[in-house]
This record gives C-alpha cells, sequence and structure tokens, in this order.
C-alpha cells in the first residue's frame, strides 16, 4: 500500500484506505478518514474524560490543525501534554512517522492508551505524571507547580496542548510554560488551544458574552466558576505571550481566534496559539 505524502502508510487493523481523490490537498482527505474510520477505537463512554463532542471527529479536526496552523510534519517527534485517553494520539498514528510521547495526571487515561495504542504502535508511548488538579486528579501527589516532566530536554520538535491551559492556575501555567521550554528543541513548536483575553474577548467577557462566562476582573486569570476555578481558567494575552517570550517561546503564526469569544465564523471553539522556541532565552 503506497504512503500518503503527508502521513502513515497503515490505518488501525481492519481498515481499508480508498483511493486519495487527486485534486484534494492530503491532509483533507487524512482527516476525513480518520473521522469516519469506524476501525479507530474508542473508549467506553464511563473511562472517557475528555470532554463532549465525537471522539473520532474532534481527534480528525485536531490533526488537521496540527498540521496547517502549527506546521506538524510526519517525522516530527510530538510530546502531547494532556493527552487524556488518545484523542489525538489515534489520529496522529495515522500521519506521524516520528516517535510520539503522551503524558497525562489521569492514570487510566494512560493505561487506556498503553493497553489499545501501544501494542499496535510501539513507538507511541503512554507517560503517567502524579500532578495533583481540583478537577481531573484531586489526590495527586505532586505539586503541579513544581513537578518536572519525564522528559530530557531538548528533544521535541512538536509539543501539543489541547485546553490544558483551561484548566491551570497561574503558578502552574507559569510552570508549564518554563517546562515546554525546557523539552522544546531551539526552531521546536509548542500548538496549544487555550482561551487568551484580547480586546474584544476582554469587551465580551465584560458584557457576558463569553462561553462559557467568566467573572470580569484586573486578570490575569479569568475563573469560570469559583468554586471550581480549574473548571475553565482564561489568561490575558498580553500576560500570556510575556510569559512565553520569558522563556524563548514567541508566536509563530497569528493566533486564530475561538467562537468562546464571541466571534462569527471562528475556526474552533478555543484560540489556537502556535509558539516556536528561539535560540536563547532573552
Amino acid at each position: 500500500m503506497s504512503a500518503l505524502p503527508s502521513g502513515k502508510v497503515v490505518l488501525l487493523r481492519g481498515a481499508q484506505r480508498p483511493p486519495s481523490p487527486i485534486d484534494r490537498p492530503p491532509i483533507e482527505w487524512l482527516c476525513e478518514q480518520v473521522a469516519r474510520n469506524r476501525f479507530i477505537p474508542v473508549p467506553p463512554p464511563e473511562r472517557c474524560f475528555v470532554g463532549d463532542g465525537d471522539f473520532r471527529a474532534v481527534g480528525a479536526e485536531f490533526l488537521g490543525h496540527f498540521v496547517r496552523v502549527g506546521g506538524l510534519k510526519p517525522a516530527d517527534r510530538v510530546l502531547e501534554i494532556g493527552c487524556g485517553i488518545g484523542r489525538m494520539a489515534l489520529p496522529l498514528t495515522q500521519y506521524l512517522t516520528g516517535a510520539y510521547d503522551g503524558l497525562d495526571i489521569v492514570e487510566d487515561g494512560i493505561a487506556w492508551c498503553r493497553e489499545t495504542i501501544t501494542p499496535a504502535y510501539p513507538e507511541f508511548r503512554f507517560h503517567h505524571l502524579d500532578a495533583a488538579n481540583a478537577l481531573y486528579n484531586p489526590d495527586g501527589r505532586l505539586d503541579a507547580a513544581r513537578a518536572a516532566l519525564p522528559m530530557r530536554t531538548g528533544v521535541y520538535d512538536f509539543v501539543i496542548l489541547t485546553s490544558v491551559f483551561t484548566h491551570l492556575r497561574q503558578a502552574e501555567t507559569e510552570h508549564y510554560v518554563a517546562e515546554i521550554a525546557r523539552v522544546l528543541r531551539p526552531g521546536g513548536r509548542c500548538f496549544a488551544s487555550l482561551f487568551l483575553v484580547d480586546h474584544a474577548a476582554r469587551t465580551a467577557l465584560k458584557d457576558g458574552a463569553t462561553r462559557p462566562v467568566f467573572v470580569d476582573g484586573p486578570g490575569p486569570e479569568f475563573i469560570a466558576d469559583p468554586d471550581a476555578p480549574n473548571g475553565a481558567v482564561a489568561y490575558d494575552e498580553g500576560f500570556f505571550l510575556g510569559l512565553c517570550a520569558a522563556n524563548g517561546l514567541r508566536p509563530a503564526a497569528p493566533i486564530v481566534r475561538g467562537a468562546w469569544s464571541g466571534r462569527a465564523q471562528a475556526a474552533s471553539y478555543q484560540d489556537l496559539l502556535v509558539l516556536e522556541k528561539t535560540e536563547t532565552v532573552r
């Protein structure tokens, strides 16, 4: 079976690949195939904790974002922080030819990925970090604002965080950004989906027009529910980009604005941010 120019040659067990239309970009075709491929496993509902929406379709959507917005290449070595229960990893098995490491604080999600994905794709490895989070891992042993990621320095080409900063408080976010900068190689990229409060989003926030509705305040973090602060967190854009710059991470592409702040015709629900690691930290 011939390989796509942008991806892996084999779908998960039992799938059949029809000819790719020659007048369509390969990544568009691949995302459609992933979204409707019934052979891609889906975790049972009682084990799934990664949000709403069709499991395969959401993963396929973000595969497209990683490639088109983030510039992900098939040979990239990838780290996914907050890999959950494999919603992004499964589509990536059909695209990546390089190594993948997934990291999450929910042990059951890591167990499912190890049982389901790694036997078919040994280059996809999954790691548990027992960091505390009031929403996802309240009994975690480690302080999320201090725990080092169990990954080597400067080895990754691409780091993924989909809706991770949306559940981290300021001290945790500051630590994670520093750790992302540590594990990326110079020139490597980080793709993050999150809530960034620019001028337009701040106006919507003041009017109570965001989804979710965040409590207005001075920032730099904005909380949707003070009784469950890790449930949804937004960050002042200037603060967040300044934090990234201080760690040698600069925007590599224009921010793709999400629908959460009331924008029409948005490409995704959350904002999409791509950062690139510079050679030196200023």
